[in-house]
């Protein structure tokens, strides 16, 4: 294959090779990993955790259910769904390793490590079974997935019939005005906190254009059903600055 007959992708605002953008992501968050979560606490004023609190509401966790949370870095989604349904199993799968070990220093990984696996993969190639779970969950990770159609139809693929996928992920408000708003703040205040707190202001910049290149609520949502899943529905977070996204496999 020729250099101009190579598939292209973003990263960011940038134009790159399709085969160059799980690398340059994998970068980005062994870069950030150490100050991942306080990052995100600073970032959102702590909203991040009432959205993940928000997803399990509407995920329900059931007893006994086996989660695949992908992206799932440093356990904070298979915490929250460990801790809401006795008996289940979580699989954080992230392509960063350095995530995953900040991972397990936590608190709450020792504490359901008999419940928990951690496994470095790639969410467009999952190292699983067809039909192994019952829940599939992303949070914050799929606009990083160099070709997310084919991390949906994994994510299809995976899930047993009758189960769900949820997908929060920042998103775009509806409103012009306070859309410019935000993009003013995320802009001009987060490389800066990235700078600050990680020493990392480009890892930061990438991230919140990651967020801009990101499709609205109603353009995911149809890619999720291409993907086969139905019943799918989402609901905005603060406004649309991030959405949950919701789809079975009937």
């Amino acid at each position: 294959m020729s250099a101009s007959d190579k598939k292209t992708t973003h990263f960011g605002f940038r134009t790159v090779e399709e085969d160059q953008k799980a690398g340059m992501v994998h970068g980005v968050f062994t870069n950030v990993a150490s100050k991942y979560d306080v990052m995100n606490d600073v970032m959102s004023a702590g909203i991040h955790r009432l959205w993940k609190d928000a997803m399990m509401d509407w995920l329900a966790p059931r007893p006994g259910q086996r989660l695949l949370d992908v992206a799932g870095g440093t356990g904070d989604i298979s915490f929250r769904f460990l801790g809401r349904a006795p008996g289940a199993q979580a699989t954080v799968l992230d392509m960063t390793e350095s995530m995953l070990i900040e991972g397990r220093k936590r608190a709450e990984a020792g504490r359901m490590a008999d419940s928990l696996d951690w496994v470095v993969g790639d969410a467009m190639a999952l190292p699983f079974e067809a039909n192994s779970f019952d829940v599939y969950t992303i949070s914050f990770g799929i606009r990083n997935v160099t070709r997310i159609e084919d991390a949906l139809s994994e994510a299809f693929r995976v899930l047993r019939p009758g189960g769900r996928l949820m997908v929060l992920e920042f998103s775009q408000i509806p409103n012009e005005l306070m859309q410019k708003l935000y993009d003013i703040y995320s802009f001009n205040v987060i490389p800066r906190m990235g700078k600050l707190i990680a020493n990392d202001a480009e890892s930061y910049q990438y991230l919140v254009e990651s967020i801009r290149k990101f499709p609205n609520q109603e353009r995911f949502a149809s890619m999720i059903r291409d993907a086969g899943f139905e019943n799918v529905a989402y609901r905005n977070l603060s406004m649309g600055i991030a959405a949950l996204h919701s789809g079975w496999k009937i």
